[in-house]
């Protein structure tokens, strides 16, 4: 147990960096700036002059985020299913549920840009519209909506709370909050929670990273009233 606990903490802590890259990328390297008056193919143009940064972004953000997400799901499940069984046999497979579409967003991007780059060459307008269109279907799936996220750290959060056990009660009320932020976002005029979501759950998982790579078992009843 005192193994797969570990495994959960580097996972999470993992997923923790995976977010920071991304947001530090997007602050930095891949920020245009205002883009206001740009057209399309400008937008896709300045995509395409860092199409290798792109692709890190994506593999790093979507693909080696949703493996490590699959891990922390089965081993957060195992932790909590003798203590809160019917919470989180409802929670884990929304965090499975997640991964998958995590992965899928990010194979769809990078697949995507491959074939708009060589699109370009012969029609910049098509090529443009064409990424438009990849994008909307990337949001959709899981690049923009975080509401699968969102309930999967709710219910994870709702069960250890109950079970008052594995996770100290300040890093569970924060996941409710987290979780709260992103099944919000399913509401089109909140998207922007999504952000927030993100944000604070890059806290959450350094948190609960920290939590099981220093837990010597399971069940501290003295870990979770802190």
């Amino acid at each position: 147990m005192k193994l797969e606990m570990r495994i959960g903490g580097v996972s999470a802590l993992v997923q923790a960096l995976c977010y920071l890259i991304g947001f530090g990328l997007l602050a930095t390297l891949m920020n245009p700036g205002s883009t206001e008056g740009w057209t399309q193919v400008q937008k896709l143009e300045f995509i395409l002059e860092r199409q290798s940064l792109f692709v890190f972004w994506n593999v790093v953000i979507y693909v080696v985020f949703g493996a490590a997400l699959v891990v922390l799901a089965v081993v957060l499940h195992r932790l909590l299913e003798p203590l809160s069984s019917l919470l989180v046999s409802i929670a884990t497979p929304f965090g499975l549920i997640w991964a998958g579409l995590v992965v899928a967003s990010g194979m769809l991007a990078n697949v995507g840009l491959a074939w708009v780059a060589q699109a370009y060459k012969t029609g910049a307008e098509a090529a443009a519209q064409t990424w438009t269109m990849i994008g909307i279907v990337q949001d959709g799936i899981g690049g923009g909506v975080e509401v699968v996220g969102g309930l999967w750290v709710l219910g994870i959060s709702a069960a250890a709370l109950r079970s008052r056990s594995v996770l100290p009660n300040s890093i569970n009320l924060l996941g409710l909050v987290v979780g709260v932020c992103g099944a919000v976002t399913i509401v089109p005029a909140l998207s922007g929670m999504g952000a927030v979501f993100g944000l604070l759950q890059i806290v959450w998982f350094v948190g609960v990273g920290i939590v099981l790579l220093r837990a010597k078992d399971a069940h501290q009843y003295a870990v979770a009233r802190v």
